[in-house]
């Protein structure tokens, strides 16, 4: 394919479509009101463009759909599963693979396993959900990301990279022994889906073997992460993305998936590793909690789907248009005025709400205001990473995030140029009257990922 071309086209044709939700700005501003300020809580079928996530959102495949006639429906050693498991071994060249039903599960059960009191877990940085299973389990999850991580504002070429400076200092600090895992999110996504250098994979790869520390993926996004390592990294422009994934995988010790995004199915994820020990009572913990070990919680046509979609997202033409399309839209968004983290991520935008909302404080949810605002305009529907998702309140002193964000997360294969156009357009006309909104107040909070249930309202 010629890529010189201006226009970017879908390298697939649509061949089942759905409708989209439209309404009113009256319907809207009622469903917003039941719903405490919060999208989690609206009815998917009032949204028109719905970019709250790219997990689980994938239009699949018509191979993907064969797959799923071709599931293997057996409880205990299903054909299905051996058809996903040669396909993540083959990929992640990692032994041991657990089925389960998506990543927070992984997480649960390795941490589980793994965690607990007195014990710290280092990353490039923590998801909701992971920092959530870290916490849960008693232990403390500290990010290590680099400087330029957070100058949202300046491009550079991996900002998803982990200070190793930071990750050797820490270790010192902490010991070695009470520090089970390091773990490197590969896009990283709270950051603004930036990616994470091979150099820096290979860097702390080596400063963990140096400690005996197991080094994992959270590999969500491992295809688009080694498609930018491809664009951006010297020595790799001729190298495939499969084979530059292969070598990711080489440097960890293990990796856990939610294959919602980039298996490019609805439902699924795994862990892998090489530890026998470790990954038998993973497979305990497995069937206590989520189900046999060759299902997982899953059907055998999601292990189906998940082995072609796992082949598929490596697919060259396909990571071109995925990256692409998201340049798209951060182009459309500079052109508009929208202040977003510079350079564009692999799965979506993370627009700057402190930068566009400078005068409300993070005590009134900046990011969960524009939130809120981008679904009364225009029915899109995106998600708050700021104080909302990430701050805490200690000893009744209320400590925000380091970053006011809100990511619009492109479904895989499921909007065209057309959608993206008209977000531009919406995202354009709110960053015109950014100064005459007001913030929010949270009335109702659970302890862990608070911001899938919180209620709000509107400051006086």
């Amino acid at each position: 394919m010629d890529w010189e071309w201006k226009t970017i086209i879908e390298p697939f044709k649509i061949k089942c479509v759905e409708p989209l939700g439209f309404t009113t700005r009256p319907e809207r501003e009622e469903l917003l009101r039941k719903a405490g300020y919060n999208l989690f809580a609206v009815s998917a079928d009032k949204v028109l463009i719905d970019l709250l996530t790219d997990s689980g959102t994938s239009a699949m495949s018509a191979e993907q759909w064969a797959g799923i006639m071709r599931g293997d429906e057996s409880y205990a050693g299903a054909r299905s599963f051996f058809a996903f498991e040669k396909a993540v071994r083959e990929i992640t060249g990692l032994r041991e693979v657990v089925p389960v039903h998506q990543g927070r599960a992984a997480e649960r059960i390795l941490f589980g396993i793994i965690g607990g009191k007195g014990k710290t877990f280092l990353a490039n940085s923590h998801f909701d959900t992971t920092r959530a299973n870290v916490e849960v389990s008693g232990a403390e999850a500290v990010d290590l990301p680099v400087a330029a991580a957070l100058q949202f504002d300046r491009p550079a070429a991996f900002k998803g990279d982990m200070d190793t400076s930071a990750l050797e200092n820490k270790i010192r600090e902490k010991g070695a022994k009470n520090i089970p895992l390091v773990i490197m999110t590969v896009t990283n996504n709270s950051l603004g889906g930036q990616p994470v250098s091979m150099k820096n994979i290979r860097e702390v790869s080596a400063i963990c073997r140096r400690y005996k520390i197991p080094m994992f993926l959270d590999c969500a996004r491992f295809a688009e992460n080694a498609y930018f390592i491809k664009k951006r990294e010297p020595g790799y422009s001729t190298r495939t993305p499969r084979d530059i994934a292969k070598e990711m995988f080489s440097y960890a010790d293990g990796c856990m998936m939610s294959a919602k995004k980039d298996a490019l199915v609805n439902m699924g994820g795994f862990l892998a590793v090489n530890d026998e020990n470790l990954a038998r009572r993973c497979r305990e913990a497995l069937i206590i909690g989520e189900g046999f070990v060759t299902y997982g919680g899953l059907a055998g046509r999601d292990l189906e789907a998940m082995a072609v979609g796992l082949n598929e997202v490596l697919d060259e033409e396909y990571l071109n248009y995925r990256l692409r399309s998201i340049e798209y839209l951060g182009e459309g968004f500079r052109k508009a005025g929208v202040p977003f983290v510079e350079p564009t991520g692999g799965h979506g935008i993370y627009i700057d709400a402190k930068r566009m909302l400078p005068h409300i404080p993070p005590e009134q949810y900046p990011a969960q205001v524009l939130t809120c605002e981008l679904y009364l305009a225009g029915g899109i529907r995106g998600v708050e990473i700021g104080s909302l998702m990430f701050g805490k309140r200690k000893e009744g002193v209320f400590v925000p995030a380091k970053m006011e964000l809100v990511r619009l997360a492109i479904p895989r294969r499921v909007y065209t140029q057309s959608h993206i156009d008209y977000v531009v357009e919406v995202m354009g006309s709110i960053a015109s009257k950014g100064k005459d909104l007001k913030g929010l107040r949270l009335i109702e909070a659970s302890e862990y990922l608070s911001h899938f249930t919180a209620k709000l309202a509107p400051v006086a």
